[in-house]
C-alpha cells in the first residue's frame, strides 16, 4: 500500500506558483500610460466620457488588428486592410445613400465583399506563390483607387439612422453590467474546466491562488471599467464588437485545428507541410478572413463617421500592424496573441487620444507611434536572439 502512494504521489501534477511578469508587460505599459495621460491632462483622460471615446476610436483598429494577427502568424503581411475597410465602407455607404438599400443589406454586401478581395489576394500569395506584400502593396492601390473611382471622389453622406447606430450606440446600464458579470463568472468557469483538465492529463497546475487571483483581477478590472464607463451612456456598441469578435478567434487560434495549422506554417511551413498540412488552403483562408474583418471595419467606420470618404482607413494598415507588433506578434511567423493585439491597438488608441488631449501637434503622434512600432520589433528580434 506504501508503494501505491508513493505511486500516486509521483503522478501528481507539479505545482508552479510563479508568475510569469513578462506576460502582463503590456498591462502594465497600459496602466503607466494611462498615468501619465491623467497626470498631464489633469484627469480628464480616465474621465467616463474620454475613456468611452477611446474604446470607440480603438474598436476599428482592433477589428483590423485580430485579422492582422492570423496573417502575421501565418508568415505573411497585408498592407491593403485600410485600404480594403475604406472600400468596403463605401459600397455599403453608395448602396444605401445613392441607391436606398437597407442597413442590413448594405452591412452584408460590405463583408462579402471585403471577403471576395481577401479571396482574391489570397489566391494570388497561395496559389501564384507572389509575395504577400508586394500582393496587399498592389491591393492597397487598387482598393483606393476603385474607392476614388466609384464615389466620385465625393463625400457620400448622410447614412439611415439604422447604420449609424452601430458605432454611435451604447448598451442599456443594466445590460452592460449584466454581461460583465457574465463574462467574469465565465472567466471562473473556464479557469476551473481548464484545472481539472490539466490534472487529469498530470499537466504542470500553477498554484489555485495565481490562476483565480489572475481572474478576480480580470474580473475587477471589467466591472471597474463598466461602472466608469456606466457614468457616462453605458458600454459601446463598437466595444461588444471587440469583445465578440476578440473571443471568437480567440477560440479558433487556440481550440480548432485551424489555429493550430496556422501556427505551424508561420512556425516551420516545411515541417508543417510534411506533417500533412495544406499550406495553400490554410494561407488563402486567412486572407478570406482578413478581409471579411477588413469589410466589418469599414462597416463600423463609416457608421461612426456618418459617412464614407476617398480617405477613410488611410494608414490603418500600420496602425494594425504596429498593434500586433506591440502584442507580441513576430513578423517572421508563428507568435502572436490576439489578446495581446487589441492591448496594443488600445496602447496605439491611447498615445493618439492623449497626446491630442495634451494638444500636441500630430507630427509628434506619428514619430513617436514609429519609434514604438521599432522597439516593439527590436525586443522581439533581442527575445529571439537570447533564446536562441
Amino acid at each position: 500500500m506504501k508503494q501505491l502512494n508513493h505511486q500516486d504521489t509521483e503522478q501528481k501534477p507539479k505545482i508552479d506558483i510563479s508568475l510569469n511578469v513578462q506576460a502582463y508587460t503590456l498591462i502594465i505599459a497600459l496602466i503607466a500610460i494611462a498615468l501619465i495621460f491623467s497626470l498631464f491632462t489633469g484627469g480628464e483622460f480616465l474621465s467616463p466620457r474620454n475613456l468611452s471615446n477611446l474604446f470607440n476610436q480603438m474598436a476599428v483598429i482592433s477589428v483590423l488588428s485580430i485579422g492582422m494577427t492570423l496573417i502575421i502568424v501565418s508568415g505573411h503581411i497585408d498592407l491593403s486592410v485600410g485600404s480594403l475597410a475604406g472600400l468596403a465602407g463605401g459600397i455599403a455607404a453608395i448602396l444605401q445613400v445613392w441607391y436606398g438599400w437597407g442597413t442590413v443589406s448594405v452591412i452584408a454586401v460590405g463583408i462579402i465583399a471585403g471577403a471576395l478581395l481577401g479571396l482574391w489576394q489570397g489566391w494570388w500569395v497561395a496559389y501564384r506563390a507572389v509575395p504577400a506584400f508586394i500582393v496587399t502593396l498592389g491591393g492597397q492601390l487598387i482598393f483606393r483607387g476603385i474607392l476614388i473611382g466609384i464615389s466620385q471622389g465625393r463625400t457620400i453622406a448622410p447614412l439611415e439612422p439604422s447604420f449609424r447606430f452601430i458605432s454611435n450606440s451604447y448598451l442599456p446600464y443594466s445590460l452592460g453590467y449584466l454581461l460583465a458579470i457574465v463574462m467574469v463568472a465565465l472567466f471562473f468557469f473556464l479557469t476551473w474546466k481548464d484545472r481539472i483538465k490539466r490534472n487529469k492529463l498530470a499537466l504542470q497546475l500553477a498554484s489555485p491562488l495565481v490562476d483565480y487571483g489572475k481572474v478576480t483581477i480580470y474580473g475587477a478590472g471589467i466591472l471597474l471599467i463598466t461602472f466608469m464607463l456606466s457614468l457616462y451612456y453605458g458600454v459601446p456598441l463598437p466595444m461588444l464588437i471587440v469583445v465578440f469578435f476578440g473571443g471568437l478567434f480567440i477560440f479558433i487560434s487556440n481550440k480548432t485545428a485551424f489555429g493550430r495549422y496556422i501556427y505551424a506554417i508561420g512556425g516551420n511551413e516545411e515541417a508543417a507541410a510534411l506533417s500533412g498540412i495544406n499550406i495553400k488552403r490554410h494561407t488563402l483562408y486567412v486572407f478570406v478572413l482578413m478581409g471579411a474583418l477588413a469589410g466589418l471595419a469599414g462597416i463600423m467606420l463609416t457608421s461612426r463617421l456618418n459617412a464614407a470618404t476617398v480617405s477613410a482607413g488611410d494608414m490603418y494598415e500600420l496602425d494594425a500592424i504596429a498593434a500586433c507588433v506591440i502584442g507580441g506578434a513576430s513578423l517572421t511567423g508563428g507568435k502572436g496573441k490576439i489578446v495581446g493585439a487589441i492591448i496594443g491597438a488600445l496602447i496605439m488608441a491611447s498615445i493618439d487620444n492623449g497626446m491630442s488631449m495634451m494638444n500636441i501637434q500630430t507630427f509628434w503622434q506619428y514619430i513617436v507611434k514609429g519609434l514604438i512600432l521599432i522597439v516593439a520589433v527590436w525586443v522581439d528580434i533581442s527575445n529571439k536572439k537570447q533564446t536562441a
